[in-house]
């Protein structure tokens, strides 16, 4: 069931939701898309070409975003999200990993849209550039 989005004020700041992020998640979504590019599972590959270490898919970053918007609006139709992949979220292997966190603030709410800007950091880092949703209402 979708959340009442029509209440929804431009400025509001949604509450932010941080998920983890663990080599356990990397090893699961790349299954699941068919991706298994070894920067994402090798240290020794991550390094090699640059990388500090093992980062995590940009899509699987985009998928926790996609969750989070899904989460605050109650699963409305999301009409666009867009995001540009700007900083890697390395994953330590580790029982931890790392955590995403994707924050929200309500950019404007017309014609029957309600447009989110979208901060996603890592470790206090942003991880990706200019993200944004906009869900119908």
């Amino acid at each position: 069931m979708s959340a009442d989005l029509s209440t929804w004020e431009a400025g509001q700041e949604l509450e932010p939701r941080t998920y983890p992020v663990t080599r356990a998640h990397l090893v699961r979504y790349a299954g699941a898309s068919g991706d298994f590019n070894p920067i994402h599972w090798s240290d020794r590959i991550a390094t090699t070409v640059g990388l500090p270490g093992v980062i995590a898919h940009g899509m699987f970053t985009q998928a926790l975003t996609a969750r989070a918007v899904a989460e605050w609006t109650g699963g409305a139709e999301v009409v666009e999200l867009t995001a540009k992949f700007t900083n890697p979220v390395v994953v330590p292997d580790d029982d931890t990993g790392v955590e995403v966190v994707v924050a929200a603030t309500v950019r404007s709410v017309e014609d029957g849209l309600v447009t989110l800007a979208l901060t996603v950091t890592s470790g206090g880092t942003k991880v990706l550039g200019n993200p944004r949703a906009v869900v119908r209402a």
